[in-house]
């Protein structure tokens, strides 16, 4: 709860504070989610171009072994699997303490309110 919703719960609010419209300037909009998901796929398709550079200048054959296992792999084709290896090893992480906040985040609440919430808001039963 912030400062204000503070104030106008004190001022005898329903507890939410009324916050003013941001004006946008004439001539101007508020960027939408569309141009959000443009964005997204420009910058998207620049990285696929870049692997696909990446790809190109490092085909020299280079031979993996992992775990007693042994095998014949393009050199870009084996850092790029490294980093997606990586990456999923990340994402599990975070994965892992989104849970744990969120478990916490539902304990405390229940303990403050008394009552198991679903998670749209409303009383479970």
């Amino acid at each position: 709860m912030s400062a204000q919703d503070d104030a106008a719960m004190a001022q005898g609010g329903s507890g939410r504070a009324h916050y003013p419209q941001r004006r946008v300037a004439p001539g101007s909009s508020r960027p939408t989610r569309t141009a959000a998901i443009w964005v997204a796929v420009a910058v998207g398709l620049v990285v696929l171009v870049l692997l696909i550079v990446f790809f190109v200048q490092n085909q020299d054959m280079v031979t993996v072994r992992f775990f007693g296992l042994e095998g014949v792999l393009a050199l870009g084709t084996t850092l790029f699997i490294a980093a997606v290896g990586g990456g999923v090893l990340v994402a599990l992480a975070g994965g892992a303490r989104i849970l744990q906040l969120r478990g916490g985040n539902h304990r405390r609440r229940k303990r403050i309110t008394g009552q198991e919430k679903g998670y749209d808001g409303h009383a479970a039963g």
